[in-house]
């Protein structure tokens, strides 16, 4: 029996070079999209004597992938503000074109579909904690709106593709995840405040610090995504850790754990940051039997040791 096949987009960015390795662990067969705007061949080199292809390639353009399919899952964008705030358009095209093409290529294979959506469609909301049932708060014309409505537009013609061409389409609301291979300049909370405390420099905290993440260790959120893949829902599913912490708290436990001595400095708040994250995952605990199960400290070991060799090696 030849094994499942897969097809990753953005396979070689954090989360996609993540879930390409634990599939391949779970027996499947990869092929790795991706154009390497801000993905990184480095998250996959362990990967290349196995059974898994990587194809450089801009999915806005027509996605041909030779042979079967089983599953498409779409993970290509630009996914951090620093990223979106200098590459809108990219972003937007990647969350309309591409997923067209990446659904496009489901319909010709007869493949189940996977959108990598996100919490930031439910904008700085007002509805705390967020289910799924909440439309959300976003501002379609601030800077953050971008990658807030590409995302958006991507679960919109997911659920048309859905209901029009009857394609099995899943959609998983990713929040806050942190974990090795981020990157080290990439503007989001957990590897800014690690790599500035390694360097011993100041550590940057937006607004008072007050305003809250939720962060899920990145193989708690694979596991959440491959157990929706194989499941029956076809709506939309928040996976992430529901544990509330304040940014300011989070950059002080990475402060100690480092032993550090950076002093944090206050900048003012980013246009549309959200004052609040926390997922209510009381659809993924009933309908995946999925909850989170690495403790924040020991999720900030491996990525705090990940960030050190990184550096390390300049």
């Amino acid at each position: 029996m030849s094994k499942p096949r897969v097809v990753i987009t953005g396979a070689a960015g954090f989360i996609g070079s993540h879930l390409s390795e634990t599939l391949l662990d779970r027996g499947f067969s990869v092929i790795g999209i991706d154009n390497l705007l801000t993905g990184a061949m480095s998250n996959l080199t362990h990967l290349q004597n196995r059974d898994f292809l990587f194809i450089k390639h801009d999915i806005t353009n027509y996605i041909h992938v030779d042979g079967p399919v089983d599953f498409v899952l779409h993970w290509a964008s630009p996914a951090s503000p620093i990223d979106y705030l200098e590459l809108p358009i990219q972003t937007l095209k990647v969350g309309a074109l591409g997923t067209h093409k990446a659904l496009g290529l489901a319909k010709a294979k007869g493949a189940r579909f996977v959108l990598a959506s996100t919490s930031e469609v439910y904008g700085d909301p007002l509805e705390h904690p967020q289910k799924e049932t909440y439309w959300g708060n976003v501002n379609p014309i601030g800077p953050r709106g971008v990658y807030d409505e590409a995302k958006r537009f991507a679960e919109a013609m997911t659920v048309a593709y859905h209901r029009y061409h009857g394609i099995d389409a899943k959609i998983v609301r990713i929040f806050n995840t942190y974990g090795p291979r981020m990157r080290v300049k990439d503007g989001r909370a957990v590897p800014n405040f690690i790599s500035q405390a390694l360097r011993g420099e100041d550590v940057t905290v937006f607004g008072d610090g007050r305003q809250t993440r939720s962060l899920c260790y990145v193989t708690d959120l694979v596991d959440g995504i491959i157990k929706l893949m194989h499941s029956s829902t076809n709506d939309p599913v928040n996976i992430g850790n529901p544990h509330e912490l304040s940014i300011e708290e989070i950059a002080r436990t990475i402060l100690r754990m480092i032993g550090s001595s950076s002093r944090l400095v206050y900048r003012p708040l980013p246009t549309d940051d959200p004052k609040v994250r926390q997922p209510d995952i009381s659809k993924a605990r009933a309908i995946l039997g999925w909850e989170p199960k690495v403790p924040l400290e020991s999720g900030l070991e491996q990525t705090i040791a990940y960030f050190r060799t990184k550096l390390a090696a300049g």
